[in-house]
């Protein structure tokens, strides 16, 4: 591995200049692309920065090690998937007419066809989780706040009788949560599940309504008037 050392006004992680930011997201896509062709054990640095268009040691003015920039790139995919929680705030959305259903249904599919398009990263990604602490600590702290709009997205339905009133809402996001992400490795990484991806979404739709007991906003509005 190359000893070259950062060059005077940056340092690793942190380019100051708007050139040094896109120097360094051009390195952070080569290397994305180079951990999907090649895995992390068999990628080099010197396959980044070619990609990427520079010089072997350029890569050591942005980046520590290949596991450095690793990280940046699982940091990124998790922010991505993140992005869609099983129970978003379509469901909670007074201004739709769509059916409950329907609405966590395309929760379900954002998450999974995110999923699906990354996979050959996302399997690099969990594979690498195994056994790098710093790796697993990444997707750790990216998965909070997703599981954090999770329960809070449950503690809302409950509160507007869409939701089974018994649930602990943090149990139930951290328990959604681990069978949705499970799935989807095994079904779409590790290949160990053969069904559509439609067929997947109904079947993971059909399991989180029904742990939850979501009813739709008319349903919910009349058993409460029933109790007047």
């Amino acid at each position: 591995m190359s000893t070259a050392r950062p060059v005077e006004g940056d340092k690793p992680n942190g380019p100051r200049s708007l050139k040094g930011v896109q120097t360094r997201a051009r390195l952070v896509e080569a290397a994305k692309r180079v951990f999907e062709e090649h895995g992390f054990l068999e990628a080099r640095v010197s396959d980044i920065a070619e990609l990427a268009g520079l010089s072997h040691g350029s890569f050591y003015h942005y980046f520590q090690s290949k596991d450095d920039v690793f990280v940046v790139v699982a940091e990124a995919q998790e922010d991505r998937l993140s992005a869609h929680s099983i129970v978003d705030s379509g469901l909670l959305d007074t201004s739709s007419h769509a059916p409950a259903r329907e609405r966590l249904r395309e929760s379900i599919r954002r998450y999974l066809a995110e999923y699906r398009d990354q996979a050959r990263l996302m399997g690099v990604i969990e594979q690498v989780s195994r056994y790098r602490e710093e790796v697993r600590t990444v997707r750790s702290a990216r998965l909070r706040p997703y599981q954090a709009q999770t329960e809070d997205s449950i503690r809302r339905l409950q509160a507007q009788g869409l939701a089974d009133p018994s649930l602990e809402p943090a149990i139930a996001a951290q328990a959604l949560t681990a069978m949705v992400t499970r799935f989807a490795e095994m079904w779409l990484v590790q290949d160990l599940i053969d069904c559509s991806f439609e067929e997947g979404v109904e079947q993971l739709t059909t399991l989180c309504t029904n742990a939850l007991q979501i009813k739709d906003r008319s349903v919910a509005t009349a058993a409460a008037s029933e109790q007047l």
